[in-house]
């Protein structure tokens, strides 16, 4: 009896770049031995209703679209309380998490890494009631990832460049938030603020620290404050320019779990989605929660 893959792909990322490679991707799948049913979503959270509900006879779901669809695919298996395989094709404009997992931006390759591949036991970060992949942000420019097509492309650039024209600091909107984490509490006005799981946000590598372990149970969090004056401004710009978030003008460290508390809602992002307003945020690590199919490096 063959074996049975659900494929769930967005049709619209990346401008559409899937269709002409539909029919190869399908075709890896049918060699490696499964009966495929393919299903193009048709609209915003249909990936995770059709992840969620998966029927057990399906032993894997591949997914194609950017990291958006990714999310919505572990969001929707997390709830379905099954811990199968996931094999992800990258199409979209920035990719981070595939970034971070080395998955080739060869469409065809990708497929065959899903399902020939190896499986790599990942963190998932879990937000209030809801699941992440890679990336929890708030702050200054956080919604340059959902209300434009691209994604948080550019994110810590368009900071950079928007504070060098904030000549009054009181133009600068802050967040004044308490944080809970393990073994501290931190009370401060902060611009921005990621809790991440990744080696590449907005498509650079390395802001996120240099020691990232996607399976570690650790998320790697970087909170950036309100500058007190021009010369705490001039550094934190700097710092975005160079990419070197370890400066005095912010809190970079690892945890498994933090509470987010501030007296107005705070609006967030979840892997490039526009995540709700909220006063008060739980995130916590889910240690090696997902089955992802990574490239072996013995092929």
């Amino acid at each position: 009896m063959e074996k049975k893959l659900l494929f769930i792909y967005n049709p619209r990322s990346g401008k559409g770049q899937i269709k002409g490679n539909l029919l190869d991707i399908i075709d890896v799948f049918v060699k490696a031995g499964y009966e495929v049913t393919a299903r193009p979503t048709q609209y915003p959270g249909e990936a995770i209703e059709l992840a969620e509900n998966i029927r057990e006879e399906y032993e894997m779901v591949v997914c194609s679209g950017g990291d958006g669809t990714l999310d919505e695919v572990v969001c929707g298996i997390m709830r379905s309380g099954r811990q199968i395989p996931i094999g992800y094709i990258p199409a979209g404009s920035t990719n981070d998490f595939a970034n971070s997992l080395n998955l080739s931006k060869d469409m065809k390759k990708a497929a065959q890494a899903a399902v020939g591949g190896k499986e790599f036991l990942c963190d998932i970060g879990e937000f209030n009631n809801s699941s992440f992949v890679y990336i929890a942000a708030f702050g200054m420019f956080t919604d340059v990832s959902y209300e434009t097509n691209q994604g948080m492309k550019n994110l810590l650039g368009h900071m950079a460049y928007v504070l060098e024209g904030a000549k009054k600091l009181t133009s600068i909107k802050s967040y004044p938030m308490k944080i809970h984490t393990e073994d501290t509490v931190i009370e401060d006005d902060f611009l921005f603020g990621m809790v991440t799981n990744s080696v590449s946000v907005g498509g650079f590598k390395g802001i996120t620290g240099k020691f990232v372990d996607l399976s570690d149970g650790k998320f790697e969090v970087t909170l950036i404050k309100r500058p007190r004056n021009l010369d705490d401004l001039n550094q934190i710009i700097s710092s975005l320019t160079l990419r070197d978030i370890d400066a005095a003008q912010m809190y970079c460290f690892k945890t498994s779990r933090l509470v987010f508390e501030s007296s107005e809602p705070v609006a967030w992002t979840l892997d490039g989605e526009f995540g709700g307003r909220h006063t008060s945020v739980l995130l916590e690590n889910r240690k090696q929660a997902m089955k992802i199919m990574i490239p072996d490096e013995n092929d």
